[in-house]
């Protein structure tokens, strides 16, 4: 039997240790959470100067994971980011051996995914789908719980290598930070122009604990008729040709099921609820719907076109 309080109040106490160092925010990490509560990874698009890169480190030590960055640049190498055997000499006796690369972590924070040239973006999609790393014949499995949170810059465009489409469906989510509201924005500059560095934070979960939460996040029930309410949504996409072009597969069915019973079990309900889908459907989706020439000449986003499928499928 699930302890729904006890498991809120560990989720309270996360967000808790993370406000200590992040203001606002909350429901991107939130976001950031639901991915890896479904063992999958998430693609961070905002503005620069948001605090990306300090959420997800906060959140890693919160979490007690191993935490690495790479920032990715148009002349990063696949063995960069993966590793690479290197030649030693024991007693006269040449070996290789392999030297692991900065994608042996917990948590992954590939910065500026897109900013990486097609071949670097390609050597992440055997860790973020396999979970783990093959150089030559050999193949190496990567430390458990794995995550890639993946960041990019909407604005700035040139010499980027925009993801393709198969590489973007294997995030389970499209988070999208927005500039802080006034009071936020004060709270920021306040705290962090009077003191030398953020408050220490406390470790709250550790890595065993995190893979019992990611199984007690697969055994929260979903009823019969959201699941299915879940599949037309998504299916909604594909036959919607007044505006998207091309819609989303399956995945995105079995994404937005899971990603439903994770922020129900972070937010305290014992069950899916029409809530937890309705959240859940614009990160899920958003990265895998392509709008057509109409949508776009009228100005629409994707998020508008999930609000309209929303609205026709989803009833409270």
């Amino acid at each position: 039997m699930i302890n729904i309080e006890k498991l809120k109040g560990t989720f309270d106490a996360v967000f808790k240790q993370i406000n200590k160092v992040i203001i606002g925010q909350r429901e991107a990490v939130e976001q950031i959470l639901v991915a890896m509560l479904c063992d999958s990874n998430a693609l961070l698009e905002s503005y620069p100067g948001l605090g990306k890169t300090l959420t997800i480190k906060t959140l890693s030590e919160v979490m007690d994971m191993k935490y690495s960055r790479i920032q990715h640049t148009p002349d990063l190498m696949p063995s960069d980011i993966t590793g690479t055997e290197i030649i030693q000499e024991v007693g006269g006796k040449r070996f290789f051996k392999f030297q692991e690369g900065p994608i042996f972590a917990n948590i992954l924070l590939a910065d500026e995914i897109n900013r990486a040239t097609p071949k670097t973006q390609a050597a992440l999609l055997e860790a973020m789908q396999e979970k783990q790393v093959t150089i030559g014949t050999k193949t190496h499995q990567l430390d458990k719980p794995f995550f890639v949170l993946a960041t990019q810059n909407p604005i700035e465009q040139e010499g980027t290598y925009p993801l393709p489409e198969a590489q973007t469906d294997r995030f389970l989510l499209k988070i999208t930070l927005d500039y802080p509201p006034y009071d936020d924005e004060v709270q920021i500059v306040d705290r962090f122009t009077k003191v030398e560095k953020p408050k220490e934070v406390k470790k709250i979960l550790g890595k065993t604990s995190f893979l019992a939460l990611q199984k007690l996040t697969r055994q929260v029930p979903i009823a019969d008729d959201l699941a299915k309410t879940v599949v037309k949504i998504v299916a909604a996409t594909r036959t919607n040709k007044k505006h998207i072009e091309y819609g989303a597969s399956p995945r995105a069915s079995l994404g937005l099921v899971l990603a439903s019973k994770a922020h129900a079990l972070m937010n305290g309900r014992t069950h899916v609820s029409v809530k937890d889908i309705e959240k859940m459907a614009f990160p899920v989706l958003r990265h895998r719907i392509i709008l057509n020439f109409e949508a776009e000449r009228k100005g629409m986003t994707t998020d508008d076109v999930i609000k309209d499928i929303l609205k026709e499928h989803l009833k409270a």
